[in-house]
Formats: structure tokens, C-alpha cells, sequence
């Protein structure tokens, strides 16, 4: 039980906590890339890594105040029925082959960077959508278009574990806009729970976790998800936003190389 694997789990944690991304986002590349991981156990492990330490995440934004549990609902509406596909996919057609998963992470790489301007321009977004409110989605749309996210979250989760922090967090600051970045972090978190816990029961199916691995990186990541759950409550919405930038900026980079 390497303490590099402990240390590594907490900084993921800590992340994860604060703004919600960072889990698959970082900790697959991280197994695969640092510690030689095979790609699909890295998968594997991670995703019984999120659906514990976000579970962990998810009672302390609770506790905070800090979850929309409507909109947890709905993207579980999707998402949970996609996951469950998708696993039944990977099961009869295998692993995705190269040159598809790199597509898929240049995608999520643009769409993550989109974020970030998001993120950072949100006040003039929000006077943007206030000055003509019908410029957001409203009523029966959002509520299609958040299942139809859910849906696309389920799927590139399960494949890649990517997806369910970075993508998550993409959707919430689109479609609704005037959420705080601690109520981004909370809800992208909450919904995540339940989605990362089914991807996580296929790949145990498909005999893709590394189980003592997941054991170390728990010891490390859960005081650190239960303290950025708390911090991202306590800081200043304009630090949180920054700290949630930079975050997925990083992200970005590492998806692009």
C-alpha cells in the first residue's frame, strides 16, 4: 500500500470536494500514465473509487445546503438507463479501440475549456440571459435537455470514467446558470453517486478492478472529499469560481496530451 497511492487520492479528493471534477478526470490518467495501470482496470478502479468517495461528497453538500436534488433526478434519468447499456456494450463489444477513445477525450477536452469561459465570464452570462430570459432553456425543455445530458453522461462515464465531474459540471453552468460554483459542485457530485456506483458494479462484472489499489487511494481521498466539500461552502464564491477554473483548465491540458 504505496503512500505515493494515498497522497494521490487525497489530492484527487480535495479536488473533487471543492468543485465537484477531478475524479475521472485526473485519477484514470493518473493510474494509466504514473503508476502503469492498465487502461481498463484504471477505468474500473476509478469508478468504485468516485461512487465511495462521492458518496462521502455528497453528505457533507447535503449538510450545506448545497444540492439540487430536482436536477440530481433528472440527470439520473438518463444516465443511470445509458450506464447500464453501455456496460452491456463494453461486455458484448469490447473496449473502445484507440483511435475512437482519443476522439472522445478531445472532446470532452474542448467541451471542458468551454466551461472554463464559462465559469469565468458567469456574470456577464447571467446579464446576458436576465435581459431576455427565453435565451434559457425553461419548463418541459430543461427538463428534456438535462435527461438528454444525463443520458450522454451515463454512456461516456462507463466507456471512460471521464466525464461525470468535468462534462457534469459543463451542463450545470449551461443550463442553469444561476447556480453558485458550490451548488455546481454539490449537485454534480450528488448526481454522480448512483452513476459511477452501476459503471463501477459492470466493470467489477467484467473483472476490472484493482481492488488493494482501491483501498489505498480510499485511506487518502476521503478526508480529503470531506474537507473540500466543507472549504467549498466556507470560500468566497469569486475564489471557488477561480480554484473551479483552474481545475478544469488542467483537466483540459492533460485530456489534450
Amino acid at each position: 500500500m504505496s503512500i505515493t497511492y494515498i497522497l494521490s487520492g487525497f489530492a484527487v479528493g480535495l479536488l473533487v470536494g471543492m468543485t465537484g471534477v477531478g475524479g475521472g478526470s485526473l485519477m484514470t490518467p493518473l493510474l494509466t500514465l504514473l503508476f502503469g495501470v492498465t487502461p481498463s482496470v484504471a477505468v474500473g478502479t476509478d469508478l468504485a473509487f468516485a461512487s465511495i468517495t462521492k458518496t462521502a461528497g455528497t453528505i457533507t453538500h447535503r449538510s450545506r445546503g448545497t444540492v439540487h436534488w430536482n436536477i440530481v433526478g433528472r440527470l439520473c434519468l438518463g444516465a443511470l438507463p445509458a450506464a447500464l447499456l453501455a456496460t452491456l456494450a463494453l461486455q458484448y463489444f469490447g473496449p473502445l479501440n484507440a483511435a475512437i477513445g482519443k476522439v472522445i477525450r478531445y472532446s470532452i477536452a474542448v467541451s471542458v475549456l468551454l466551461t472554463v469561459v464559462a465559469i469565468l465570464f458567469r456574470g456577464k452570462m447571467l446579464a446576458w440571459v436576465n435581459a431576455k430570459p427565453s435565451r434559457q432553456l425553461q419548463g418541459r425543455s430543461l427538463v428534456a435537455a438535462t435527461v438528454a445530458s444525463g443520458a450522454v453522461l451515463g454512456t461516456l462515464v462507463t466507456i471512460s470514467s471521464i466525464g461525470a465531474g468535468a462534462i457534469g459540471a459543463t451542463l450545470l453552468v449551461m443550463l442553469y446558470p444561476r447556480l453558485t460554483p458550490a451548488e455546481v459542485a454539490g449537485t454534480d457530485i450528488a448526481y454522480a453517486v448512483p452513476l459511477t456506483a452501476i459503471a463501477a458494479v459492470g466493470h467489477w462484472w467484467l473483472g476490472s478492478i484493482n481492488w488493494p489499489l482501491l483501498i489505498a487511494l480510499l485511506i487518502g481521498s476521503l478526508p480529503g472529499i470531506t474537507l473540500g466539500s466543507w472549504a467549498a461552502r466556507a470560500m468566497p464564491e469569486r475564489v471557488l469560481r477561480g480554484v473551479l477554473a483552474m481545475t478544469l483548465a488542467g483537466v483540459a491540458v492533460k485530456l489534450l496530451h
